[in-house]
C-alpha cells in the first residue's frame, strides 16, 4: 500500500458505536448521535470548525462518520451519527456500492446534511448546528434505491435509481422536508431494483442559477437529461436529452464560466458542455481521456477539476479554459495515487484540501491542493469499513 496510515479506527468499534446511536435515534427523532469525545489523531484544533462527513452506506444501518478537519488538513474522528435508514448496494458493484455522486450533500445556507438510504428508500435530514450532528427527519424518497440528492436554496430533489428511475422534489421548511406535490418525474429507464451498477443513473444536480436540473443516466441510455425548473420548483414534464453514446456519463461539476464538466468512465475522460439559450446542452470539447481506468467522480478545488479513477486507484487533474476546453495538468495528468478503489471525493470549504474515499480499502485519503494543481499526500484515515460511499465538507 502506498499510503502512510497515520490513524486506524477499528471497524468493529465504529460499527458498535453506530448501532448504539441507531437505537437512540429510533427512540427519539432529533436526539444527538454517538459522541466520541475529544478528536483523536493529529494535534491542533480543528480549522475554524470545518468538518468532513463520510457516509458508511452500511446495509444493516447507514451512518455518517464526522471528522474534524485540522489546520494541517488531516482528519480526526469526532462522531458517528446514524441516519435512521439502511445503506444499499447496486448489483455487481465492487468498490462503489451506490455507484453515484452526491449521495451525501451539505447545504451551507441551512446547515443541513442530506443523506440517501438506498436500502430503505428514504432520505435523512441532519442538522450540523453546534458540534454534534443531529438526526432531524427520515422521509420517503418517493421511489426505489435513492442514490443522489440535489439542493438549491430551499428546493431539494432526490434521484431514485431503481426501476424506471425518478426524481422527486421537496421544500425545506423549518429544517424539515415537505414533499412537493406533483413533482415526481420518470426517467423512463428499465433498471432492476437494486439496479445494475453501470446502468443506475449517477447524479442529480442543479445548474448554478437553479433554473435547470441535470441527471446522468450512465449506461442505461448514455445521456444527460436536463429538466427546466420553474419559479415554484416544479420540473418540465419531460427532459431535454443530450446523447453521449458509449461514454457512460457518470458525474459532473459546473465551472465558474457556466460549463458542465462531466466525468465519463467509458473512455475514462472529461467532457464539457455548455447550456444553450433553448435550454439544451451543447458539446464544447469532446472527450479528453486521462489515460487511466474508470474516471467516474469529479470535483473542483482551487480552479482545478479532480477525477477519481476507480479502476486504477488514482486521481487525475484537469484545467478547464473559459471556452470550455479541458486539459490534463502536468505530463500525465495523474495528481496522486490512492488506496484501493478511489471513488467519491470532496474538497474542503476553502479548497485547499482534497479528501478521496477508497471504497475497497475503507479509507479516506487526505491531500493538500497545491497552487499548480498537484496534490501533496497528507496520509489516510483507515478502518472505516469497505463499502463507504458519499462524502461532503462544511
Amino acid at each position: 500500500m502506498h499510503k502512510t496510515l497515520r490513524r486506524s479506527f477499528a471497524t468493529g468499534t465504529v460499527a458498535a458505536l453506530a448501532m448504539l446511536g441507531t437505537a437512540t435515534s429510533a427512540s427519539a427523532q432529533g436526539a444527538p448521535a454517538t459522541n466520541l469525545g475529544p478528536p483523536i489523531g493529529p494535534s491542533g484544533a480543528p480549522g475554524r470548525g470545518r468538518a468532513v462527513f463520510v457516509q458508511t452506506d452500511n446495509p444493516t444501518g447507514n451512518a455518517i462518520d464526522v471528522f474534524s478537519e485540522h489546520h494541517d488538513g488531516r482528519l480526526s474522528l469526532r462522531q458517528v451519527a446514524p441516519t435512521g435508514g439502511l445503506g444499499g448496494k447496486a448489483t455487481s458493484s465492487v468498490v462503489d456500492h451506490l455507484a453515484s455522486q452526491s449521495s451525501l450533500v451539505y447545504d451551507p445556507t441551512s446547515r443541513l446534511l442530506f443523506a440517501v438510504n438506498a436500502g430503505s428508500n428514504t432520505l435523512s435530514v441532519l442538522s450540523t448546528r453546534g458540534r454534534q450532528l443531529r438526526l432531524l427527519q427520515v422521509i420517503s424518497s418517493g421511489g426505489a434505491f435513492p442514490d443522489s440528492v440535489a439542493v438549491h436554496g430551499r428546493l431539494v430533489y432526490v434521484l431514485d435509481a431503481g426501476g424506471s428511475g425518478t426524481v422527486t422534489g421537496y421544500r425545506v421548511v423549518r429544517q424539515r422536508l415537505i414533499p412537493l406535490p406533483g413533482s415526481a418525474r420518470s426517467l423512463g429507464l428499465s433498471n432492476t431494483t437494486p439496479p445494475f451498477f453501470l446502468d443506475s443513473p449517477g447524479q442529480v444536480g442543479f445548474s448554478a442559477d437553479g433554473s435547470k436540473l441535470i441527471v446522468t443516466t450512465k449506461a442505461s441510455t448514455d445521456s444527460l437529461d436536463l429538466f427546466a425548473v420553474n419559479g415554484l420548483g416544479w420540473l418540465s414534464a419531460t427532459p431535454t436529452v443530450t446523447a453521449d453514446p458509449g461514454n457512460v456519463p457518470f458525474a459532473f461539476a459546473e465551472s465558474p464560466s457556466g460549463q458542465l464538466v462531466v466525468a465519463e468512465p467509458g473512455p475514462s475522460a472529461v467532457h464539457t458542455y455548455g447550456f444553450s439559450a433553448a435550454g439544451a446542452l451543447t458539446s464544447l470539447s469532446g472527450s479528453v481521456p486521462d489515460g487511466q481506468k474508470a474516471a467516474c467522480w469529479i470535483t473542483e478545488a482551487r480552479g482545478y477539476y479532480y477525477v477519481a479513477n476507480a479502476g486504477s486507484n488514482d486521481v487525475s487533474a484537469y484545467t478547464v479554459s473559459p471556452n470550455g476546453t479541458p486539459a490534463l495538468v502536468g505530463s500525465t495528468g495523474v495528481a496522486a495515487t490512492t488506496d484501493a478503489g478511489s471513488i467519491d471525493l470532496a474538497a474542503s470549504s476553502n479548497g485547499r484540501n482534497l479528501y478521496v474515499e477508497a471504497g475497497a480499502a475503507g479509507a479516506v485519503d487526505e491531500f493538500h491542493v497545491n497552487a499548480d494543481g498537484s496534490l501533496s499526500d497528507l496520509g489516510s484515515v483507515a478502518g472505516l469499513g469497505a463499502g463507504i460511499e458519499g462524502i461532503a465538507t462544511s
